[in-house]
């Protein structure tokens, strides 16, 4: 069994000609959130990591409640967390014309798939649950949302946290990107990175 984890130097998808793009929606109420500058940050977030082409992010900010329905359904876990992503690996589209299709209409010719977008996956974050726990880890609001979208667009990508090699890698990924897309230099003093995962 080979590696499974990404290859930095190396585009982790590729669609068609394009270049990423990044759904945002903001379906909460707790906190006011600045969906274009998100969006920007998961768009370099994507691009830092080697992704070209036409493809496809979303990016949700969730009520409390929301995800902790997810995280219970998904993860297994009570309450309410953070951030969740679901990447959306091996996407396939069907082309079959025979019976049973949902169209009946003419034969069609087969699409073609190098045109189509990849999906990458959905990734949600929690801004209550962001706003409380920043003060003991990022350090404030804005910055633990740039934290948990970041570390959100990682874990769709691939990257994880299950053993301490790919921890630090994550957590060196998240401050590379940080640092040259949020700050714009280097991190503030007092920023944590760790999560109770």
């Amino acid at each position: 069994m080979g590696d499974s984890r990404p290859r930095i130097d190396a585009p982790k998808r590729a669609g068609g000609d394009g270049v990423p793009e990044v759904f945002c929606s903001d379906e909460q109420s707790d906190v006011p959130i600045d969906l274009p500058r998100w969006r920007e940050l998961a768009v370099h977030a994507l691009r830092a990591e080697g992704v070209r082409g036409a493809c496809e992010l979303s990016l949700f900010f969730v009520d409390e409640a929301t995800i902790a329905d997810l995280n219970s359904e998904h993860m297994g876990k009570v309450g309410p967390t953070d951030v969740l992503s679901f990447p959306l690996d091996g996407v396939e589209v069907a082309d079959s014309q025979g019976p049973g299709a949902l169209t009946r209409g003419p034969a069609r010719p087969h699409a073609d798939h190098d045109d189509m977008p990849t999906l990458l996956g959905d990734v949600l974050v929690c801004p209550s649950v962001a706003q409380r726990q920043a003060p003991e880890h990022a350090g404030n609001l804005d910055d633990e949302i740039a934290l948990l979208v970041v570390h959100g667009v990682l874990h769709v990508l691939g990257y994880d946290h299950a053993i301490e090699e790919d921890t630090i890698r994550m957590r060196e990924r998240e401050l590379r990107i940080l640092c040259d897309h949020h700050w714009n230099g280097p991190a503030p003093q007092g920023f944590r990175q760790d999560h109770d995962e």
